[in-house]
């Protein structure tokens, strides 16, 4: 007996109750924050990386091992220090000796070596150090010696920092801030959720939480996200925003260029349209919107825009600059539909005329 096959809007509905299941898991240890789970969701369906940033206290370590949990995939904790080496994340080569008398090397893995790794205060570690996880998270490789090792797939890099010390820190240099798809802000809970945070977290009971997916399942769900279509007028729409931020371009509005010293690059163009793609199928949808592409711009390019003194004297950040950016950017117009039938014959040239 054939079954009949299934059409990409059934197996997009299916993804939409399995991701408010997932939604719903997370819940049972996070209160709140529905944006940064969003935005995480986001991300792990698009081979994306996030930068978490909210001051101590707010659960972003919880929230990441929890969702590693409820994925049911590999993930490991580096906590970076300022002494901290970049063997101490990818591995090394270990001097062995065989029973023979014979020697040699046997590489060890590093922690980089697992589907979802936390790099905890990702700032408190020196540039050096930082660097190593760049061809990790670019290529989903590292090369140790003269040898190239392939990470586990589905492999994400979810890094958090703490905005307010800034002592004893060494930023992201933006060629490693431009790797990261999301640059995440977690915010303080509101007054109703933190009476439920009190209220759940002091009774010493223990959330067991379910497993919704594994690591095959993700990397289908990426195979299908990846599928939905995107419109050549979103395209333009992407192309409009992300050129609109780049103060020496033509189009760049006025207050962009007054406040903006650089604006984003082209791969901010490309995440736009991922996190697109990624918010249409966790509703159910199979193309892109306008308003998918409004959802997801201010984590995208917050961390892509450089304000310059005037904007910081006038206490305009570049939230700010985006959100503006978007009212201001009109949506591309929509060529209407003309049928052949109704199409005008073009006017044939007059006869030439005898001289």
């Amino acid at each position: 007996m054939s079954t009949k096959p299934r059409s990409i809007g059934d197996v997009l509905q299916e993804f939409a109750q399995h991701r408010l299941l997932m939604q719903q898991e997370l819940q049972k240890v996070i209160v709140g924050q529905n944006d940064v789970i969003e935005q995480l969701f986001a991300a792990i369906f698009t081979r994306g990386h996030c930068l978490l940033e909210g001051v101590p206290g707010l659960a972003k370590t919880l929230m990441v091992s929890t969702l590693s949990q409820i994925l049911d995939v590999g993930f490991k904790r580096v906590q970076f220090t300022p002494d901290l080496m970049p063997s101490d994340i990818t591995g090394t080569n270990v001097l062995e000796e065989e029973s023979t008398g014979r020697r040699n090397f046997r590489f060890v893995e590093g922690p980089v070596f697992t589907n979802i790794l936390l790099a905890d205060e990702i700032n408190r570690t020196p540039p050096k150090t930082q660097a190593a996880l760049l061809q990790a998270m670019q290529e989903r490789e590292i090369s140790v010696g003269r040898t190239t090792y392939p990470l586990p797939d589905p492999f994400f890099t979810i890094a958090t920092q703490n905005p307010i010390e800034q002592e004893g820190t060494y930023p992201l240099p933006e060629a490693q801030l431009d790797r990261f798809m999301f640059n995440i802000k977690v915010d303080y809970p509101s007054a109703e959720e933190e009476e439920r945070i009190l209220a759940v977290t002091t009774r010493q009971e223990k959330v067991e939480t379910r497993k919704v997916m594994s690591a095959k399942v993700i990397v289908n769900v990426q195979r299908l996200v990846n599928s939905v279509a995107v419109s050549e007028y979103i395209i333009k729409y992407v192309a409009r925003v992300v050129r609109a931020t780049r103060p020496k371009d033509p189009t760049a509005p006025e207050f962009v260029r007054d406040l903006v010293d650089w604006g984003a690059g082209p791969r901010a163009g490309q995440f736009l349209i991922n996190g697109g793609k990624a918010l249409a199928a966790m509703d159910g949808r199979f193309s892109v919107s306008v308003d998918d592409v409004r959802r997801i711009a201010v984590p995208v390019l917050r961390h892509r825009i450089s304000t310059n003194f005037q904007a910081q004297a006038e206490g305009l950040g570049t939230d700010d600059l985006i959100r503006r950016l978007l009212k201001e950017i009109p949506e591309p117009e929509i060529p209407k539909f003309v049928s052949a039938a109704t199409q005008k014959a073009p006017t044939p040239p007059p006869p030439p005329t005898g001289g």
